[in-house]
This record gives C-alpha cells, sequence and structure tokens, in this order.
C-alpha cells in the first residue's frame, strides 16, 4: 500500500463520518492510528482514527504516549484524532468472560466475531481473543483468530493521555450522540 493510498478515507467508516459531523465537511485525508509512524514527515491529515481496541492494546503495550503525540503531529492545525475505546473499567470488578458475539452480513455472507476475555487478577487488564466465524460448504468455519492483551482505561485517562499529547477541545461522545456503539473520543490538533 502506498503512502498515497494510506490517506483515503475508508468506504463506510464510522469514525470518519463522525469526523466529518465534527468538521462540518467530509474528510480529504484520513490516516489509521496504525499507520501515523510510516506516514512521520508526510503531508498533515484531517483525520487520524483509531478503531474499537486500538487505545487498550496500545496502552498495555506502553505505547499509547508516543502513539498520540504521534497523531498529533500528523493532523493539520484543527485536525481531529477520532477514537472508539471500549469503556471496561466498571466490568473490571465483575469480570465477564465475553460480550454478545457479532454478526454481520446476511445468508451465505455471515459472520460471527466472538470475542473471550480473560482477566487478570486485579481487574485493570484483560487478554482478548477474538474467533471469526463464516459460512463454508453449509457449516460454521474459523476464518481467523487474534490474541492481544489490553488496559482498561477510564475516561480519566484517556483524557488525561490526550490532554498530556497535546490535544485541544478533548470531549467524549456516548454512543447517543455520535451513533457509534462505544464511546468516542474527539480532540482537535491545535494551530
Amino acid at each position: 500500500m502506498t503512502a498515497a493510498q494510506d490517506l483515503v478515507p475508508l468506504p463506510e467508516d464510522p469514525l470518519a463520518d463522525i469526523a466529518a459531523a465534527v468538521l462540518g465537511a467530509d474528510p480529504d485525508s484520513v490516516l489509521d492510528l496504525l499507520d501515523v509512524a510510516r506516514h512521520h514527515g508526510g503531508p498533515p491529515v484531517d483525520v487520524v482514527r483509531a478503531s474499537d481496541d486500538l487505545l487498550p492494546r496500545l496502552a498495555h503495550e506502553n505505547a499509547l504516549s508516543p502513539a498520540l503525540l504521534l497523531a498529533r503531529q500528523a493532523l493539520r492545525p484543527g485536525g481531529l484524532f477520532v477514537a472508539a475505546v471500549p469503556e471496561l473499567d466498571k466490568l473490571g470488578r465483575l469480570r465477564p468472560t465475553a460480550p454478545p458475539p457479532k454478526v454481520t452480513g446476511r445468508g451465505g455472507e455471515r459472520q460471527v466475531t466472538v470475542q473471550l476475555w480473560d482477566w487478570s487478577p486485579d481487574g485493570g487488564s484483560y487478554a482478548l481473543e477474538v474467533v471469526r466465524l463464516v459460512r463454508a460448504e453449509g457449516s460454521w468455519q474459523v476464518a481467523n483468530t487474534v490474541s492481544t492483551r489490553h488496559r482498561v482505561l477510564s475516561s480519566e485517562r484517556i483524557s488525561a493521555e490526550l490532554d498530556e499529547a497535546g490535544f485541544a477541545a478533548v470531549q467524549r461522545l456516548s454512543p447517543a450522540e455520535c451513533g457509534h456503539p462505544l464511546p468516542v473520543w474527539v480532540a482537535v490538533a491545535p494551530a
């Protein structure tokens, strides 16, 4: 993939849609947080986005602060950082083993994604295994699995991390406010 392809907005990208609503126009360039290090020194972008479990994974790897700093540096003045982040700090006490499965598609195109959680004794982190099932030849088959470890992030920690990275106008949008199933954090790169 070329750097130019990295900047093309993804079709049906809910985080880019939220950014467009905040910006008042469709962003010309959207960059995934995972690609900011590769993009370093490239032209400023309108939006840096982070998908659902990325910030907790980076926090577990002690890479959240540097990644957010790179995101701010990649943005044009007034550009937006947009991240969907699960708020599991209250669940750490309950330590559930899995959320409900996610079903997408219809008929033969249907896929089921299942998450399995194994919590640390203190409830501050969890191992996450994601299993994706697809229909093939009349039965369900495992298409792929991914295993990671995540740190539980509170709203206060997310806000502090964004502030420390130099973002301004940090806001948390509830699912009711933004239409995303998770809370979404929006932060502005200052001028």
